[in-house]
This record gives structure tokens, sequence and C-alpha cells, in this order.
């Protein structure tokens, strides 16, 4: 636990420090984010707030990590290293995306087939590098097989393991990216998520977890330092993120942080859980595929606005009460996950 109370703590004081240096930095530059004029018109006031602080939560977790493993002289697993590695690919995907529409001064970065192709490129690295490279104890950092007490008798296979893992990176990085809509919105649930997986890496990575009637994941402990770090650079980060926002974190962060999740619901086999973790993601995408959905088929919209919140801010809703109470919902659904852990 040492271990990951100092990457949290490093992570934490590198995040303080450095957001305001990167919003000095962005805002010289110009990096100013661009609102999309069919949004809520409250958003106009927005306009030109640096964005691509998402960068700063990448640098702070992977140092926070690093020092950790420096203080205690302990070397990195293949788990560490994987996380880390998606986490600054999908973050380069994302920076790129923001840096496109800032330089065109346009909504729109990469296109969508670009933008899904890079993260097919860094989804699909992953998942044929965690069925290759071993922690340890020799032995690789996932399991093909659907887990959830135990590992069932249905096993992916080499090939469809990295379709998985294609479709966890997709859908929690789009899911987060498309939660960032509200000041300290996508980032809060952040915390939670980290805070339980950290439990449940914690929890299953030890050599009690057959004592204690849940599934041992040999190495996933390691990924719990990954998670305090984590939440360390995502609290620093919101202490400017949160309304009225000084720094949006773009999506070099949303992508980075989105991904980085799916993963740890991956090498800690708790991919039926993901659902309720990162249930606010799963609400907020959802609402735009039905949306988009219900246009399409019968010319109406079931919503003001999607993704959700912004149906919200439409009904009347002032934007922190739709984050905290978004955060309140987080919080429960962390929870409730992880009472699974003795229920099952």
């Amino acid at each position: 636990m040492r271990n990951v109370l100092v990457a949290a703590m490093a992570s934490l004081l590198l995040s303080l420090l450095g957001t305001p240096f990167a919003i000095r930095l962005f805002r010289a530059k110009g990096y100013g984010q661009l609102i999309r004029d069919d949004g809520p018109s409250t958003h106009l006031t927005k306009r030109g707030t640096p964005t691509m602080g998402g960068t700063v939560i990448i640098a702070a977790t992977v140092v926070g990590y690093l020092v950790a493993h420096l203080v205690f002289l302990r070397g990195v697993t293949a788990s560490g290293l994987l996380v880390l590695g998606l986490m600054t690919g999908l973050g380069a995907v994302g920076f790129l995306d923001d840096f496109i529409k800032i330089r065109k001064q346009r909504s729109l970065g990469l296109t969508a087939t670009a933008k899904f192709g890079g993260q097919a490129l860094v989804a699909v690295l992953f998942g044929i590098l965690a069925t290759r490279f071993a922690n340890q104890d020799s032995l690789t950092p996932v399991s093909t097989h659907l887990s959830f007490v135990r590992d069932y008798g249905l096993d992916f296979g080499a090939v469809l393991f990295v379709v998985w893992a294609y479709i966890m990176v997709a859908a929690t990085s789009n899911g987060v990216n498309l939660t960032d809509g509200l000041d300290g919105l996508a980032i809060g649930p952040i915390v939670m998520a980290g805070a339980a997986f950290g439990v449940i890496a914690y929890l299953t990575g030890n050599f009690r977890a057959d004592y204690l009637k849940i599934l041992n994941v040999r190495g996933s402990g390691e990924l719990s330092v990954f998670c305090g770090a984590l939440i360390g650079a995502a609290i620093g980060f919101l202490w400017f993120n949160c309304h009225p926002a000084e720094v949006f974190m773009g999506d070099a962060g949303s992508l980075a942080l989105g991904a980085s999740i799916g993963m740890l619901a991956v090498l800690t086999k708790a991919e039926l859980l993901l659902p309720l973790i990162g249930g606010i993601y799963v609400v907020e995408a959802v609402s735009v595929i039905v949306q988009v959905a219900s246009f399409k088929l019968t010319g109406r919209r079931v919503f003001r606005m999607a993704p959700l919140h912004h149906h919200y801010e439409l009904t009347g809703w002032p934007e922190p009460k739709i984050v905290v109470r978004f955060w309140i919902v987080s919080f429960a659904l962390a929870l409730l996950a992880l009472t699974t852990l003795k229920l099952r």
C-alpha cells in the first residue's frame, strides 16, 4: 500500500504544479478550446479556454508510477508498462486531434476514419503485446478466457482477444470523450473508477484472493500503483478543471483516460464490471446512439440534445448541479461494483 500512496502523492503534486504552467503555455501559444455553434449558448463563454490539459494528467501519472518504483527499488511489470503505453498512445492520438482543431480553427480535428484508425492501431498493438510478454512470474498479463468469478470455458483465442481489446478501447475512450462536455464532468468519475479498479487490482492480485473467494489474477496487484498515480493526477487536474474551468483536458486526456479504464478492466479480468464502474460513460454514449437512431428512423429526437448532460442543461439545470449529481451516481455505481466481490 505504501507504493500506492507514494504514486498518488507524487502524481498529485506534479499535477498541481504542472497544470498552471501548462495553462500559461497553452494560452501563450493560443491553444484555446473551440466551441460548436449548435451547442448550448451558455458554452460560448468558454471559447478560448486552454485545452490539451490531458497531457499533464498523462505525464503526472507516468512520473508518479515510476517514482513509486524508484523509491521502493521495485521493477516495473509487463502489466504496468502495457497500461502506461496504452495511455500514452491514445494520448498521442487525442493530442493530434486537438492540435488539428486548433491549427485549422474548427471543431473537427481528425476525420472519423483517422481517429478510429489511431485507436485501432494502439489497441491492436496492446492486444498483441499483452498475449506475448510475461510478468515476473512468467505468466502473461491477460487471459483470453471470459472471467468473472473464475476463468470460464469460453476462450477467445489470441486473435479474438485482440478484437476484444479494440472494442474495449474504442468503447471506453469514446465514452469518456463524449462525457467531457461540462467542467469537471469527465474527470470526476475517472477518480472513482480508478479507486474501484485499484481495490480490485489489489485484492485480485493478493495471494489471499483464493481465501477471500475471489478471482486471483497473478500480477494484477501492480496495477493498484498505476491506479494510485491516476487518481492523484486526476485530482490535481480537477483543481483547475472544476467550474468555471481554467483548462480542459481535450481529446488528449479523454481518449487516454477512457482507454486506461477499459484496459484496467481487461488486465484485472473485470470486464463484466466495467459497465457499472464506468456507468456514467456508458449512459452518455448510449444517449447519443439512441438520439441518432431515433432521428434517422422516426425524424424525432428523444432528448433535447445529446449527450445526456446537454439534455439536462437545456431543461434548466445549472452546470455545477449536473456535474455533482453525475459524480454521485458514479460513486454509487463504483460502490455497487465493489460489492460484487462479496456477492460472488
